[in-house]
Parts: C-alpha cells; structure tokens; sequence
C-alpha cells in the first residue's frame, strides 16, 4: 500500500489528505497548527511531531504551504530525511522561481518530483473535485496520476518542471481581471436602472459570458451559490486571488510578457486588501468599484 507523507493540513490540505485517506492511502501528517491537525486525526490522518517524521518512511511526499519560500525551505528538510527515488509533489501555488528550484533540489538528490497547484477553493479540495495544473516529466506525472485523482476531478498534464504553476498564474490572472469586467458591467447597470436579472439574463447567453458571471455572480439573485448571496463569505478569499495575481505580475515582468489588465485588477485588488477586505470572497471587489464610482458621481 502507498504510504504518504503530506506536509500543510490547512484549509486546502486537511481535505486533500482526507481524501486520499478515503481512497485507501496511508497518510501520516504534519501541519504548524494544533487545529489543522486534530481535524486531519478525526479524518483518519496520523499525526507525526515533526515533518521529518510524516516522510521518513512514506513512498510520496505532499506539501500544501502558503509560499514559495516555504516549499524551499520545507523540501530542503525534507529531501535530508527521504531516500532517493521518493516522489515529491507540491501542490501549493508558488513563484515559478521556486517552483524550479524546488524541482532542481529534488533532481539532486535523486528524486521524482511534480508541481501540481489546484484549482477549486476549498469546496473542490473537500469534495474532491479539484482540478489539478501538473508541470514535470511525463512518466512521473502518470506515476502520480491515479493518486491525484484521489483528490481531484480533472487532472491536466501541463508541461515540464514548473509548467503546472504557469498554468496556474495565468489562469487566475484571467480569472482576476474578468471578476473586474463583470463587477463593472454590473455596477453600469446599476447605473443605467438596469436589473441585475436582466443583465445576467443576456449576458449569460452572449458573447459576455464566462464563469466569473455565471458561476460566481457578485451580485445576490441570479447565481444562488454564489457568495454574494451569502455576504461573500469566501469561497476563494481576495487575498489570495491578490496573492496570484502579484505572482503574475513577477512572472511578466521577469519573462518580459505585457500585461495591462493583469496589472490594473493587481492595483484594484490591493486597494480592496488595503481597505480591510482580504478575507471577503474575491467576487466582493464589486463593492469596491461601487465605491469608486459614487465617489466619481460626486
């Protein structure tokens, strides 16, 4: 049976190890925080003291951490305490600098490893419908296969070391700025006496349409999951949507890419953060363009 060692049991990562506690793996944990890890133990998780300890006898090892900084920092423990030929997947969403250095590490000591951020928020990592951006080599990628769909719907293979990330930066990059487009469209509508209804009634069949309308609509009515109608309680926080879009911007500034509107819902969302609103889900940036335009009415 797979053992596996999985580092980062929070909010995405105590789901994912459940999960793959469900599918039959054997999975010993390690996470900084004493709640993490009481949540992870009643999912069936072993507890370990050390992250030394969840990986010392694992066949894979998962880390799920907040930065690039500490996915350094953590595989360099952990490929000091793991035999060679160990696979290492990170699933965080990190710099791609990072990423590939992660990937040179693990490459030193002799040791398959993957990039593998998810997309789905923390109802997909629960649900285990989250959808998986894998950078690395191929015949990894299909060793690690049927264990990512322990924990996802869609698995994607999407190039080499750090590929997976890319894909991962660009996609919030759009997911971003069209959360913007469509506050804005709704907020001229607003403005024009034009019911929420109505707009999300022809946008959501025309040429306007993407997910940010019609699976997370920011206003309350139309789509009934989405946060809005539940005081945007976060589903995907807009820190965090911040957080991507910072790490596209390094991205484009390092590789030489030009990217107006992935700079501009950049500023956007680090004004709303600014004004207190991390935690709100990220669709509420309607709120701050509300806020903008009754302030350029006046």
């Amino acid at each position: 049976m797979t053992s596996i060692g999985f580092i980062g049991l929070g909010h995405m990562g105590g789901p994912m190890a459940a999960n793959l506690v469900k599918a039959g793996y054997t999975v010993s944990g390690y996470d900084l925080s004493p709640q993490s890890l009481e949540a992870a133990r009643q999912n069936g998780v072993a507890l370990c003291s050390t992250l030394e300890e969840a990986v010392a006898r694992s066949d894979i090892a998962i880390t799920m951490l907040p930065a690039g900084q500490h996915v350094v920092s953590v595989w360099k423990d952990l490929l000091a305490a793991i035999a060679p030929g160990t696979l290492l997947i990170d699933c965080s969403t990190i710099d791609i600098e990072s990423a590939r250095q992660a990937h040179a590490m693990a490459r030193a000591k002799d040791c398959p490893s993957l990039d593998a951020p998810v997309s789905g928020g923390t109802s997909g990592a629960a649900a285990g419908t989250l959808t998986f951006m894998v950078g690395g080599e191929r015949d990894v990628f299909l060793r690690a296969e049927t264990l990512l769909r322990a924990m996802g719907k869609r698995i994607i293979h999407c190039g080499d070391a750090s590929a997976g990330q890319a894909a991962k930066i660009c996609n919030n990059m759009i997911l971003g700025i069209s959360m913007v487009a469509v506050g804005e469209a709704f907020v001229l509508a607003e403005k024009l006496g034009l019911s929420h209804q109505a707009l999300f009634d022809v946008a959501s069949v025309s040429s306007g349409q993407c997910w940010s309308l019609t699976s997370y609509c920011p206003v309350p009515g139309p789509v009934p999951a989405s946060p809005a109608n539940h005081d945007y309680q976060p589903g995907f926080a807009a820190a965090l949507m911040l957080k991507d879009l910072k790490l596209s911007q390094e991205a484009a500034l390092a590789c030489g890419a030009v990217t107006p509107l992935g700079h501009e819902a950049e500023r956007l969302y680090q004004q709303f953060n600014d004004h207190g609103q991390g935690q709100t889900d990220f669709s509420a940036i309607i709120n701050l363009l509300r806020e903008k335009s009754t302030t350029a009415g006046l």
